[in-house]
């Protein structure tokens, strides 16, 4: 039976030995005590695995998994959610940070409004975990028509209510939690924002978002082979289509 209150922290690991223990800090140390958090590795050559477990050797709501072999972020993330047994599926990747009241402010937001995804505001760091930006500020609420036109959604800041949708997997195709929105929202349901900035974005070189041009093209990837639009909507070339990247 489904624990109704139960949050499940999905976290894809690949050779974090860097950032991993801190990702993890930021977790046990949340005011909302109610979570799991199921870490996939994805074959890691560093330390990252033999971090993670004694973490979970010290809390049993820690959860690692051993991929057999190196599969990608999506299929970390699907194992994950496969094996989650909360109510609410939440995202950390290995490197990013959440403050400390997150889970229990989006729990209580998701809880009163009766949302099914919701997101928030969040900053950006550096490898070193100085903040490098500005709070990047969300909208209100976000459908599936305003989320074709610019990604408002920060996969750290996500959560839905698998109670409400089921659970729902991330399809094989870059940008994996964009199209992942979108399908939630292309049911009808929106999504929800909170202004408040309740996590941080750890900007690496070599990421994804590091690269505009290699983001474009997955973006491009997302409309082309899972919403099947012959263009991005309001974009006739890809710096337009960077413009509205977000992580």
């Amino acid at each position: 039976m489904r624990d109704e209150s139960l949050v499940s922290v999905v976290t894809p690991l690949y050779n974090s030995a860097k950032f991993v223990a801190q990702t993890v800090e930021s977790v046990v140390a949340q005011t909302y005590e109610n979570w799991e958090m199921i870490i996939a590795d994805d074959c890691s050559t560093d330390d990252s695995p033999e971090i993670v477990r004694s973490f979970a050797n010290a809390d049993s709501r820690i959860k690692l998994i051993r991929l057999e072999k190196n599969s990608g972020p999506a299929v970390c993330r699907n194992v994950c959610i496969q094996r989650a047994e909360g109510r609410y599926i939440a995202f950390l990747d290995s490197d990013d940070l959440w403050l400390p009241d997150k889970l229990e402010m989006q729990v209580g937001f998701m809880q009163e409004l009766g949302c099914v995804l919701s997101y928030s505001a969040y900053r950006k760091i550096d490898e070193d975990g100085n903040i490098i930006s500005a709070t990047i500020e969300v909208p209100d609420r976000a459908d599936y028509h305003s989320l074709l036109l610019t990604n408002v959604i920060a996969n750290l800041t996500s959560m839905y209510d698998a109670k409400a949708l089921g659970k729902i997997y991330l399809p094989f195709v870059g940008h994996e939690d964009y199209a992942l929105w979108l399908k939630i929202l292309k049911a009808g349901h929106e999504a929800r924002g909170i202004k408040k900035c309740l996590a941080l974005y750890r900007l690496r070189k070599g990421s994804v978002s590091d690269h505009k041009l290699r983001a474009a093209r997955y973006q491009w990837a997302v409309y082309r082979k899972i919403e099947k639009l012959p263009l991005p909507p309001d974009a006739q070339d890809s710096s337009a289509i960077c413009a509205s990247l977000a992580p």
